[in-house]
């Protein structure tokens, strides 16, 4: 039997009481301190800032051009003169391969903020309005999707010639489609919440709405799919190089460097493992990063 000998007050102090048992954080502080708990993440990062430096500072190290031939320099393997060695027209590697970091690098950037641009607004539109004007736009999008990208690619090269202008048309033609529909998926779900309410009902414009409260609450899922975007688009910049639909000469992308080192790769193997070994250094470290922000910023995964 529990009879009340069995129980004694709890004496505790006031101030115990009232004593802030952890400090108080933000969404965003909370997110960066489990991104750095997690150790692949903080490689990807530091491998990424390494490879943005070698980009600025990587072609003037040597104090050859990007462009320079010398034909008594042809084929050379790697030395204290030429650190990754010489191509078949005797053009210094090291320049080459830290001048294609910028192209790909770059072609990695702006095809994030297109896909930023475009995909966030037509998503958020398409979300928010809902009703016919959703499936009208929706339907819109799966035509894109449901067309090969090799396809764009092929059409463009026939109204324009290869370059970087056309392979950041066809990226942002093809890349919003993912981020639009993600976007699409998290404004339905959050317009019908209490604060969007209370913003229409004070009078809110839909732009406002949309743009101050809606695209806000989504930004963890869409700083994700921009991390993700950004090696997938070096990966198909440097696939169309090795086809021969990237860049043009004498420009140099790791996709057009890998495309030129192929051919010699069983008698100048240093040829094709430099742009390679950067290229899939890039993507390891894109794919860390993407995987932790996706950990770090969803909200389940709070403690």
């Amino acid at each position: 039997m529990f009879t009340r000998e069995l129980f004694e007050p709890l004496v505790r102090d006031r101030l115990e009481a009232e004593k802030i048992a952890a400090p108080t954080t933000t969404y965003w502080k909370d997110a960066w301190r489990r991104l750095k708990q997690n150790r692949l993440a903080v490689i990807g990062i530091i491998v990424i800032g390494i490879l943005t430096l070698m980009a600025i500072l990587g072609p003037h190290m040597t104090g050859y051009s990007y462009s320079d031939q010398n034909l008594t320099l042809v084929n050379k393997a790697p030395s204290a003169s030429h650190w990754f060695g010489t191509d078949s027209l005797g053009r210094d590697l090291f320049t080459r391969v830290w001048y294609g970091a910028r192209i790909s690098l770059t072609i990695g950037l702006v095809t994030s903020l297109i896909v930023l641009i475009i995909g966030v607004t037509y998503g958020g539109i398409s979300g928010y309005a809902g009703g016919r004007i959703d499936e009208v736009m929706m339907r819109f999008v799966e035509v894109i999707y449901a067309v090969p990208f090799l396809l764009y690619v092929i059409l463009l090269m026939v109204i324009m010639e290869p370059g970087l202008k056309t392979i950041f048309i066809a990226l942002g033609i093809c890349y919003w489609v993912t981020m639009a529909r993600i976007v699409r998926g998290q404004v339905l779900s959050l317009k019908e919440q209490e604060y969007v309410l209370a913003a229409r009902t004070l009078g809110a414009s839909t732009w406002r709405i949309l743009f101050k409260h809606l695209i806000p609450n989504t930004m963890g899922p869409i700083i994700v799919v921009m991390t993700f975007t950004i090696p997938e688009a070096i990966f198909t910049e440097a696939f169309l190089s090795f086809l021969g639909l990237g860049v043009s000469i004498p420009k140099a992308s790791w996709g057009f460097l890998a495309n030129e080192g192929v051919n010699s790769i069983s008698s100048y193997p240093w040829q094709l493992f430099f742009p390679a070994f950067f290229i899939s250094i890039t993507m390891l470290a894109f794919n860390f990063l993407g995987n932790g922000l996706r950990d770090a910023l969803d909200p389940r995964m709070r403690k």
